[in-house]
């Protein structure tokens, strides 16, 4: 609120001097010629005008000294153009040289802190109020000694100035040495300092930054169309080029606070565009009149520079105009060679790499990749529109591909979408592949994970089974050998037992085989050993086995599979489906083997996942393969393909 209160009257001060000056004029009779020449339309124009941008910097951004130095220049251009009028009366009302002095001092004085100094602040701090880093902080500096060696400079300046047929000059004035007069010079170096900051700055920016930047350039482009034909024509009066400078703080002051006024990029790709094909077609028209008048020698050589001008004007606008949207809006005129800079990121970079590439292809402020377990990979600011595309492979939505609309545009244009949906396709293929690539780490730390755990169950039964009973076996015999001689009845009852502790050990130690791997297949095939289970299963149900007793060779984990599959399928079929006959069937070709069991029981509705049947289909995902169980009309079915490629 402070701030706020200072910076009110710091404008209404300023606004009293413009006052001051518009009216002193009015009562001092000066006439237009002398306004012009005194400069006090040029220093009032941009003291009334630029302190109204200030002061919406200050209220809004008080901690940006922007608006502060736009206060201070506008009171500086208005204080010097309150003394021309001041000192214009008192001259023609015989006021003493003394007080003439002052105000010919505060005349002089005054102006170059805004033009001179303040200014040049301004846009070294643009957009942000800091330097551009820490190593340009030494510029800031500069910018302020040779500031004040300009002011100086003229405000020592001993020329007088005529006030009504007497000469005044100013209280400072003295006779300046040589040195001095390089405060023009330096001031320049300092203004092209400056403006390679701004490149700089550009170039280092974000997209929020370099749409304030652009502010800056539409003004200074605004300046040249206002300026030129000062220039063409030579003409050395400053009145345009003066009047023209408040287009910078005005540019600067939409800039920080409203820099998404309008689609900066197109006002400037349109006026860059413009502008030149303008001076193309000046230039050209001069160059073919001056050539033609030359060749032809009469009166035609305008209209034949007309007509080459018209026939040539459209190529060399399409032609320009591609240059330019290139600049602003990147490849999405040539899809193709947006296509083809993404696809250069996806053989290298990662995804952030690869939305990286589609930011500067389409030059987007925002790119971001996403799934439904969330974002993988962002590349930007998002702002508050954004673009939804849909990735999709054969069929499948993989993901969707997140773009944020330009500043100052409310959706993307028809060129942007069409370049974006071939994007699309490259990118759902790097999507497909990062997930494919993700689940294959997750297979692989699952595979670490289960085997570390079928160790440690190993570990546990030899050493807490196994390890104490042939520790104990190994007691045992060791006493019965003692007890052999002295005692033959208790050497015998010992060696009893050590037989029944060893046959028990070897028990544990068969069922620590079995649960590796089937004894049965090695001794008989899986042929063989599906069928001894099938005898073995009790009750009421028929089971045949359908198969060819010589199988090819399998992988062991194919051969365990299907093993583990058909009695888990036989033993559901004894336990639930109530039928009558079931029949296992194994058929192998060059690619896979299918496992199948079917039954005759009634349908009772939709099977429930049991431990069982998610048990068969683990062992079925694990190697790769397909599965399917469920009632049929005839009773029920459990399917299973396992790929024979595992293993080889």
């Amino acid at each position: 609120m402070k701030s706020s209160r200072v910076a009110y009257a710091l404008f209404a001060f300023a606004m009293a001097e413009a006052v001051v000056a518009v009216g002193g004029a009015f009562v001092a009779g000066m006439g237009w010629a002398d306004a012009v020449d005194s400069y006090l339309v040029t220093n009032t124009a941009m003291g009334a005008t630029v302190p109204v941008c200030g002061v919406l910097i200050a209220r809004h951004r008080p901690e940006n000294p922007i608006g502060w130095l736009f206060l201070a220049f506008g009171l500086a251009h208005l204080t010097t153009a309150a003394m021309v009028p001041v000192a214009s009366y008192g001259a023609d009302h015989g006021w003493p040289d003394a007080a003439l002095r002052v105000c010919v001092t505060v005349f002089q004085l005054a102006w170059p802190f805004g033009i001179g100094m303040c200014l040049a602040l301004a846009l070294q701090l643009f957009p942000t109020g800091r330097p551009v880093s820490p190593r340009w902080r030494p510029l800031v500096w500069l910018t302020v000694a040779t500031g004040l060696l300009f002011v100086l400079w003229v405000g020592t300046d001993p020329a007088a100035l005529a006030l009504a047929g007497r000469e005044v000059t100013s209280y400072l004035a003295f006779e300046q040495p040589g040195w001095l007069v390089l405060a023009n010079p330096l001031n320049l170096v300092v203004d092209l300092l400056v403006v390679a900051g701004l490149v700089v700055r550009y170039v280092r920016g974000d997209d929020r930054t370099r749409r304030q930047l652009l502010w800056l350039v539409l003004a200074v482009i605004a300046m040249i169309v206002i300026n030129w034909q000062r220039w063409v024509l030579n003409d050395e009066g400053g009145i345009l080029l003066l009047l023209a400078v408040p287009l910078i703080p005005a540019a600067v002051t939409v800039a920080i606070l409203r820099y998404e006024l309008l689609d900066i990029r197109l006002v400037v790709s349109r006026t860059v565009l413009y502008g030149l094909l303008t001076l193309g077609v000046v230039g050209a028209y001069a160059l073919l009149v001056a050539v033609l008048d030359r060749v032809l020698r009469d009166a035609g050589a305008p209209v034949v520079a007309t007509v080459l001008i018209a026939l040539a004007f459209n190529p060399a606008r399409q032609r320009l105009q591609r240059v330019v949207d290139r600049a602003f809006y990147g490849a999405r005129d040539d899809p193709v060679r947006a296509v083809s800079a993404v696809g250069e990121r996806l053989a290298g970079d990662d995804l952030g790499g690869v939305l990286d590439g589609v930011r500067e292809a389409l030059r987007l402020p925002f790119a971001a990749l996403r799934t439904g377990a969330g974002e993988l990979a962002a590349s930007g600011t998002p702002p508050e529109t954004v673009h939804t595309v849909a990735l999709t492979y054969r069929g499948e939505r993989v993901g969707d591909l997140l773009v944020g609309v330009r500043v100052g545009e409310r959706r993307l244009s028809g060129a942007d979408r069409a370049v974006l949906d071939l994007l699309a396709t490259p990118l759902a293929v790097a999507l497909h592949a990062t997930r494919l690539s993700d689940e294959l780490q997750v297979s692989r730390e699952r595979l670490v994970t289960a085997t570390e755990e079928e160790r440690r169950r190993l570990h546990r039964e030899l050493h807490d089974s196994l390890g104490p009973a042939l520790t104990g076996a190994a007691f045992k015999a060791d006493a019965a050998g003692n007890l052999a001689a002295t005692d033959p009845a208790r050497a015998a009852q010992l060696s009893s037992e050590l037989g029944t502790q060893i046959r028990g050990a070897i028990d544990d130690v068969r069922r620590l085989v079995y649960g590796l791997r089937p004894p049965a297949l090695d001794e008989l095939g899986l042929v063989g050993a599906v069928r001894r289970q099938a005898e073995q299963l009790t009750g009421d149900v028929a089971i045949a086995v359908d198969a060819v007793e010589a199988l090819p060779p399998l992988p062991a984990a194919v051969e365990v599979a299907a093993y583990r599959i058909a009695t888990e399928a036989l033993t559901n079929v004894v336990r639930h489906s109530r039928a009558r006959r079931a029949v296992v069937s194994l058929r192998a070709d060059r690619a896979a083997l299918r496992v199948s069991v079917t039954d005759d029981g009634a349908p009772n509705g939709p099977w429930r996942l049991g431990v069982g049947l998610r048990s068969i289909a683990e062992r079925t995902a694990e190697l790769g393969g397909a599965c399917e169980a469920g009632p049929t009309p005839d009773g029920g079915r459990v399917a299973a393909v396992l790929p024979l490629g595992v293993g080889t």
